[in-house]
């Protein structure tokens, strides 16, 4: 969930048209049949993602979600780029299990957010769309333990992403 502000709707549109799919679409993707939104609420540090082409530059890119009473998802999004910070927000709300809509602030149309996996302590995920053009490795601190970063890259490439594209996400240690 990498959208950052900062940049121009039309610029986001353009660069919209230019996105690559980093996933074979006609491997069949999955969701997580047991997902809990509030579970899921809190800080996420990215660790990895396929970039998007405004994502370019970003570092120490941060999602937060917080849980509303009417069962939606507040989310904020932040990243440093060019020595600055720049933020988004947004709502996210269910459409199924381990499916998300998020509707970010200035762009006018809401995205489909897929949480593919999830470890049972809900300490790392891994989110994708469905059009391949965006996929993130999760984590609740900066740093991920190789065993769980591991298991996100098996989840990724089983929901066919290539994981040539996937980047690591520059993160520094203090906030």
């Amino acid at each position: 969930m990498r959208l950052v502000a900062g940049l121009s709707l039309t610029a986001l549109l353009a660069g919209c048209a230019a996105f690559p799919s980093y996933r074979d679409q006609d491997v069949p993707m999955t969701s997580m049949a047991v997902f809990d939104p509030s579970e899921y609420t809190g800080l996420w540090y990215e660790v990895a993602s396929f970039e998007a082409p405004f994502q370019r530059g970003c570092e120490n890119t941060r999602a937060l979600y917080t849980q509303r009473d009417d069962g939606t998802l507040g989310v904020l999004n932040r990243c440093e780029k060019d020595g600055q910070t720049v933020r988004i927000e947004g709502d996210a709300w269910v459409v199924g299990p381990g499916r998300l809509k998020v509707s970010l602030s200035g762009v006018p149309f809401a995205a489909d957010y897929w949480v593919l996996w999830v470890d049972d302590a809900y300490r790392t995920a891994v989110v994708g769309t469905p059009s391949g053009r965006a996929g993130w490795i999760l984590n609740r601190e900066p740093t991920i333990p190789s065993d769980r970063l591991a298991a996100a890259r098996e989840v990724l490439a089983f929901n066919g992403y290539d994981l040539s594209a996937l980047k690591a996400t520059p993160q520094e240690l203090t906030e």
